[in-house]
C-alpha cells in the first residue's frame, strides 16, 4: 500500500513537470514572439510615418535611381514622450544613396544626434529644446515666400521676362521648405504627404532643413547660385526701351536720352550707351533712317525730306567728340515736304510742333532739316513763342562740321489727325483749341468771342463776314453775288485773297476781326484758325464726292476749334465741269467711283480742274443761318 501510494504520488508529481527540452523550446518561442512584435511595432511606425518609405526595397533599380536623385526632403515626427524608448522629435530624410556616406562622416563626433540606418531612410533623434527653438525660425520665412509666390504669380499685366516661370516655381518651393524664395534650391515637385507631414509637425522639420550636411547644402547652393544671380540681374537691368516708334501712321518718332551727339556733316544722331548700364548686350547696337516730316504714307513727299540717322553705340570712344554741349533738350524736324502751302505748314509743323515742344515751357532748341529762310522769317514771332533760342539749322551746322551734344532729344514731331490735337494721344493733354489761344496770343489777337448782334460795345453793329478769293483754281466766278447776298442779310462783307507772302501777325489779325469765314474748299481755309471761338466757317464743297476730304481737312478740325461749321455743297449745275464732260459722264452719274484712279486725278480733274458759280438764292439760305448761329 504503502509502495503504491508514493508511486502515485511520484507520477502525479512527475506529471505536473515539463520535461527539460519542451522548456526551452518555449523560452525560445517567446523569445522570438518579443523580436517578432518589436520588429512589426517598428514597421507598422516606420510605414504610418511615411507611408511610401518600406523596410525592404523592392523597386525596380530604375525606379530606385529617380528616387535616388531626388533632393533632400525633410519631415518632423512629433511623438509622446511615454513612447517605449523613442522621445522628441524625429526627421526622417529621405536622402540619395550617394549622400549616406558623406552624412555619416559629417555628423560623426561633433554632433549629438544618434542615427538609424535603414535602407535610404534616416531617423534622426532630436531633443525637445532643439525643436522648440528651430520652430520659430520658419515663420516668417514661410510668409515671405508665401508673398513672394503671390506677387511672381500677379503679372497678368505684363508678359512674362524669361526665366518668369522658373521664379514661380522656385517661389512655391519656398513656400513647402520654409526658406526665402531668394535662397530656394532646386527640390522636386511637392507630394502630398510632405504636406500632410508638415501640417502634423508644426514646422519643426522645415527649419531643420538648415541642418543639413554641410557639404550637400555648398552643392545645392553651388548649382543654384548662377540661377539666383541671373534673376537679380533681370530685376536691377531693365531693358532700354526702343530709340525710334514706328506704330503712328503719319510720322515715325525717335526719343532718346542719354549722351546724345548730333553729327551735322553726316545728319546723324548717336546715343553713347554706357557698356555698364546697359550688361554690354549685342541688342544695344541699334541703327534705324529716320524724315522727320508727318506725311510718311506719301513718298512723293517724303522724298524731299532729308533723313537722319539714329544709332545706339556702345563705343563711347569712337564717337564724334562735342563742339557745343546745349542743355535745352532738342526737337529736330523739317520745313520740307509740302511747305509753303499755308494748310501743310500748320498742319505738318506748327501744329504738331506746338504739341511736341510746350512741354518744354520755351526751353528747347529747334533744329530744322530742310531749312528756308523766308519760312522762317514768315513764322517767327510763333518760333520764337515756342522757343527761346535761335533755330539750328542742320546744313549750315553740317557745313561747319559742328556736333552738337544733347542730353535728351526727339527727332519729328508728334502730329495727329490734319490740324487737330488730339486731347487722349497728347502726352501733355493738349487740345485744338489750347493751340489756338496759343495762336492768338503771339500774334497779339485781342477777340477771343465773335460779335453779339445788338452791339457788342465796339461799335459795330452788324457781324463781320470774311470771304477768301482764290486767283488760280476753284475760283467762285461770281463772286460779287455772293458779297452783295451777305450784306442783303445783315453781314459786313470783306474779301481777301490768301497768299504765301502775307505777313501771317497781319493776315492774323484781319480774320480775328471777323465773326464768320467762307470760301471754297482749299488751303485759305486754314486762317480760320485766327478766327475767335464761337465764329462760324462755311467750306463751299466743289463737285466729285469730296466731302469726305473737306470735312477732314476743315469741317472737323474747325469744329475742334470751337467753330460753328457748315459745309454748303454744289450741283452739278454749279461747276464747269457741265461744260467739259457730257450729261451722261459717269463723272456725274458716281463720280466717287472714279477715286480709285489716285490722288492725282482727284486733285487735277476734281479739285483744280473746276471753278464755282454757287446758287445765290440757295447760297442765300445758309448766310441766314449763320447768322443766326452767331444770334445764339
Amino acid at each position: 500500500m504503502k509502495s503504491g501510494g508514493a508511486g502515485d504520488k511520484a507520477g502525479r508529481g512527475g506529471g505536473g513537470r515539463l520535461p527539460q527540452p519542451l522548456r526551452l523550446e518555449s523560452q525560445r518561442f517567446r523569445l522570438l514572439s518579443i523580436v517578432v512584435g518589436c520588429f512589426v511595432i517598428c514597421l507598422v511606425f516606420l510605414l504610418s510615418s511615411r507611408p511610401d518609405a518600406t523596410a525592404f526595397d523592392t523597386m525596380s533599380p530604375k525606379a530606385s535611381l529617380v528616387t535616388a536623385r531626388r533632393t533632400v526632403a525633410v519631415k518632423t515626427l512629433r511623438t509622446s514622450s511615454s513612447s517605449a524608448g523613442l522621445g522628441g522629435d524625429f526627421d526622417v530624410d529621405i536622402l540619395p544613396q550617394r549622400h549616406q556616406e558623406q552624412s555619416l562622416q559629417q555628423t560623426g563626433d561633433d554632433k549629438t544626434v544618434t542615427e538609424w540606418v535603414r535602407d535610404t531612410v534616416i531617423v534622426e533623434e532630436r531633443s525637445d529644446a532643439e525643436t522648440s527653438e528651430a520652430e520659430p525660425e520658419e515663420t516668417e520665412p514661410d510668409r515671405d515666400a508665401t508673398a513672394t509666390a503671390a506677387a511672381s504669380s500677379n503679372s497678368d499685366d505684363h508678359p512674362a521676362a524669361p526665366g518668369a516661370e522658373k521664379a514661380v516655381q522656385d517661389s512655391a518651393a519656398a513656400v513647402v521648405t520654409g526658406q526665402p524664395a531668394a535662397e530656394t534650391t532646386s527640390a522636386a515637385p511637392d507630394r502630398p504627404e510632405e504636406k500632410t507631414g508638415a501640417a502634423a509637425g508644426g514646422g519643426g522639420g522645415q527649419s531643420k532643413l538648415q541642418e543639413q550636411p554641410a557639404r550637400q547644402r555648398q552643392e545645392e547652393e553651388r548649382h543654384d547660385e548662377p540661377e539666383r544671380q541671373s534673376g537679380g540681374d533681370h530685376q536691377q537691368q531693365q531693358p532700354r526701351p526702343p530709340l525710334c516708334d514706328f506704330s503712328d501712321f503719319r510720322s515715325n518718332i525717335c526719343d532718346f536720352a542719354g549722351d546724345v551727339r548730333m553729327d551735322a556733316n553726316v545728319s546723324a544722331f548717336v546715343v553713347v550707351v554706357d557698356p555698364a548700364a546697359s550688361g554690354g548686350g549685342q541688342e544695344q547696337e541699334e541703327e534705324h533712317k529716320v524724315r522727320p516730316y508727318p506725311r510718311k504714307g506719301d513718298e512723293t513727299c517724303m522724298g524731299r525730306i532729308t533723313e537722319l540717322t539714329v544709332r545706339a553705340t556702345r563705343d563711347a570712344a569712337g564717337a564724334t567728340r562735342c563742339t557745343r554741349t546745349h542743355t535745352a533738350p532738342a526737337v529736330v524736324f523739317s520745313i520740307g515736304g509740302y511747305t509753303g502751302n499755308i494748310f501743310h505748314d500748320f498742319s505738318d509743323v506748327l501744329v504738331p510742333l506746338y504739341n511736341t515742344v510746350q512741354r518744354y515751357r520755351g526751353d528747347v532748341q529747334l533744329v530744322l532739316a530742310n531749312a528756308a529762310s523766308w519760312w522762317l522769317v514768315k513764322y517767327d514771332r510763333l518760333l520764337r513763342e515756342l522757343s527761346r533760342h535761335a533755330p539750328l539749322d542742320l546744313a549750315r551746322a553740317g557745313a561747319a562740321r559742328e556736333v552738337h551734344c544733347f542730353r535728351h532729344a526727339v527727332v519729328s514731331l508728334r502730329a495727329h489727325k490734319e490740324l487737330i490735337i488730339e486731347r487722349e494721344r497728347s502726352l501733355d493733354g493738349l487740345a485744338t483749341p489750347d493751340f489756338t489761344r496759343f495762336l492768338r496770343r503771339a500774334l497779339g489777337l485781342p477777340r477771343d468771342a465773335p460779335t453779339r448782334l445788338g452791339g457788342d460795345g465796339t461799335g459795330r453793329k452788324k457781324p463781320r463776314l470774311l470771304i477768301i478769293s482764290r486767283h488760280r483754281t476753284r475760283l467762285l466766278l461770281n463772286l460779287d453775288a455772293v458779297v452783295r447776298a451777305a450784306e442783303e442779310v445783315g453781314f459786313e462783307a470783306v474779301v481777301n485773297e490768301s497768299d504765301v507772302a502775307n505777313d501771317i501777325a497781319q493776315v492774323g489779325g484781319l480774320v480775328n476781326s471777323c465773326d464768320a469765314l467762307v470760301g471754297v474748299h482749299g488751303a485759305g481755309l486754314t486762317n480760320m484758325m485766327f478766327l475767335p471761338p464761337g465764329a462760324a466757317l462755311v467750306q463751299i464743297v466743289p463737285w466729285g464726292g469730296l466731302q469726305w476730304m473737306a470735312r477732314a481737312d476743315y469741317g472737323d478740325p474747325a469744329e475742334a476749334m470751337g467753330l460753328k461749321y457748315i459745309q454748303y455743297e454744289i450741283g452739278v449745275a454749279e461747276s464747269t465741269l457741265k461744260d467739259k464732260f457730257p450729261s451722261g459722264h459717269k463723272i456725274f452719274t458716281n463720280p466717287t467711283a472714279l477715286h480709285k484712279k489716285g490722288f492725282m486725278f482727284i486733285r487735277q480733274t476734281l479739285m483744280d480742274g473746276q471753278d464755282i458759280t454757287v446758287d445765290v438764292a440757295r447760297f442765300r439760305e445758309v448766310l441766314l443761318q449763320v447768322l443766326n448761329n452767331l444770334a445764339q
